[in-house]
């Protein structure tokens, strides 16, 4: 299976796996926190395009130890993501802080990432896991060259403790701003961090 990279373009537009994200996320009450793991900038553009039009706070999740150029060569078995893939003792990716500041204090967590093999990249899952998610709606987005979300954020949602898992939306790497905008939009989320 070859990794479907955030990293590399794409012509499609974005698409939406699910279409309760949008009409389950009116819901959502409190304020509204962005996490999200950007290996090549891509994922980290998106999420900021949602912070800016939400005016919510963002939380970028740093693996302890980061990962470079060289370990994200999908086609290379000695790189890390490589090693990491083969054997799932090593998806345990250890994070510089594992929970956000005031995290107690987010309703709605909108948390993005990029495919790899298929699933979330390695250290969002290890920050699922660390994270106790009870009372708290969760909207996944990922980015990907050609795969789409899969079930990505049902995984993810395995890994954590609690939470209300919501549809998710899969973004290319080369998503132009009006259709973030547009997901936003269609999320129906008010500014509440202002």
């Amino acid at each position: 299976c070859v990794a479907g990279c955030g990293g590399q373009q794409a012509s499609s537009a974005a698409s939406s796996t699910s279409s309760s994200a949008s009409s389950e996320a009116t819901e959502a009450r409190g304020k509204t926190l962005v996490v999200y793991y950007s290996a090549t900038g891509n994922t980290a553009a998106i999420a900021q395009a949602i912070v800016a039009q939400m005016g919510a706070t963002s939380f970028a999740i740093q693996p302890a130890q980061p990962y470079t150029s060289a370990d994200l060569e999908y086609d290379n078995p000695d790189s890390r993501v490589s090693k990491e893939h083969a054997d799932a003792a090593l998806q345990d990716v250890a994070l510089a802080q594992e929970t956000p500041d005031d995290w107690a204090s987010y309703e709605t967590v909108i948390i993005g990432y990029p495919i790899w093999w298929g699933e979330a990249a390695y250290p969002v899952a290890s920050f699922a896991r660390a994270n106790d998610f009870t009372g708290k709606s969760v909207i996944p987005f990922c980015t990907s060259a050609s795969s789409d979300i899969g079930n990505s954020a049902e995984k993810l949602s395995q890994a954590a403790q609690g939470g209300e898992w919501l549809g998710g939306m899969r973004f290319p790497a080369n998503v132009n701003s009006d259709e973030v905008r547009q997901w936003v939009d269609d999320l129906g989320l008010e500014n509440q961090n202002l």
